[in-house]
């Protein structure tokens, strides 16, 4: 087994999803405008702690790359995250940095 996370894209709930057993650790985006939004990520208790948000962040910049679609960032632990990893802010619109 690897050790990163299997993250798959749920596109008709809209969000990245990593499941271990019943548990479930989301990021959720939204397509607005021309680009992608970043919207909230939701880690259970049991899940907290192992990598699984970063994961999800990761995945995400990496599909938005993919999809040539320029990042807007509401999740504050994708915000975070974002300040770990300013190689990434090449990936956000410009237009909508405060």
């Amino acid at each position: 087994m690897s050790d990163k996370p299997e993250i798959i894209n749920n596109e008709e709930q809209q969000q990245f999803e990593y499941r271990a057993g019943d548990e479930l650790a989301t990021l959720t985006y939204k397509f607005y405008k021309k680009d992608i939004a970043f919207m909230h990520t939701n880690i259970p208790d049991s899940l907290a702690g192992k990598g699984i948000a970063s994961a999800l962040a990761e995945y995400a910049f990496e599909y938005a790359k993919k999809i040539n679609k320029k990042i807007m960032v509401y999740c504050p632990f994708v915000a975070a995250y974002l300040r770990k990893h300013p190689e990434l802010k090449d990936q956000l619109d410009k237009q909508y940095l405060g």
